[in-house]
């Protein structure tokens, strides 16, 4: 282009001058425009879920765990049996009826072990519940109101009414999760929390669970490979923390090396307005 310039007739007029730095500055800012979008590719590999993954049937024995119940978790314990009216003084601690001038409904409270890790159960008195499966409390219960012969053939039923699960870091929802199921899998807490961003690091997701000694189990999960569908962390227990780390790209967005960017472009910004002032100038 400067060859073609310096051929015009009017090469070396102070109008040429003034297209040479307009035509200079063009470049300028096509090569920075152009490094822009080269930092801000993304390895899209990197950026879905299961790479390895073909049209299969995969054959998995994953189990759903089972969750322990722990100090200061809270219970919905259900009572019934032939005799309504008897089982109906076990069933009272679940529900709080409120005043009828409030008009609402009763809200459930549950049983709530406590430090020493025992429920307060009617007339049975303290119930020991920690360290046991929902199934071992039932069949305790169950025992402990025949042999007392409180209750000919009791039903019982324990559920979690604090089975919750936390999703935090690159996802578009940071969230704590109540799962009334008591059944969610990694990826069903993900897509609750939004789905991950594309600064996610899906190969490295974090796991924090805390085992039955009170100690906390880190688990590092690579969401690209079809491994996670046969690992014990694909369905996740009450109180697991899921912890997603930001990839290089969001890190270096963030550092102080990127920080010039916005000032640059408004920078430039400024410079057009100036040389098309000049040019345009009388």
């Amino acid at each position: 282009m400067d060859v073609w310039l310096s051929n015009l007739n009017f090469a070396g007029s102070p109008f040429s001058k003034k297209v040479m730095k307009l035509t200079d500055f063009k470049l300028n800012y096509l090569l920075v425009l152009v490094l822009l979008v080269d930092l801000g590719c993304v390895d899209t590999k990197k950026a879905t879920y299961f790479n390895d993954l073909a049209s299969t049937t995969i054959t998995t024995n994953t189990p759903i765990p089972e969750t322990i119940i722990r100090k200061n978790d809270l219970l919905n314990i259900n009572v019934s049996s032939l005799d309504a009216q008897a089982s109906a003084i076990f069933n009272a601690p679940n529900l709080l009826p409120t005043g009828v001038a409030t008009g609402m409904a009763a809200e459930i409270l549950g049983y709530l072990v406590g430090n020493d890790g025992t429920i307060q159960f009617p007339i049975l008195g303290n119930v020991k519940a920690e360290g046991l499966t929902k199934d071992q409390l039932k069949e305790s219960l169950q025992k402990k109101l025949i042999d007392q012969n409180l209750l000919k053939g009791p039903i019982v039923s324990v559920r979690f009414l604090n089975f919750r699960v936390t999703v935090l870091g690159e996802v578009k929802n940071p969230t704590a999760i109540d799962v009334p199921s008591e059944k969610i899998s990694l990826l069903e807490a993900i897509g609750l929390a939004g789905d991950l961003t594309i600064y996610a690091k899906r190969d490295n997701v974090l796991v924090i669970r805390e085992a039955e000694n009170g100690n906390k189990e880190i688990k590092r999960i690579n969401l690209n490979s079809a491994e996670l569908l046969s690992s014990p962390y694909y369905y996740l227990k009450s109180n697991d923390i899921v912890y997603v780390e930001p990839n290089k790209s969001k890190v270096a967005s963030s550092g102080r090396g990127q920080q010039w960017i916005p000032a640059v472009l408004s920078g430039l910004s400024l410079v057009a307005v100036v040389v098309v002032g000049i040019v345009n100038h009388p």
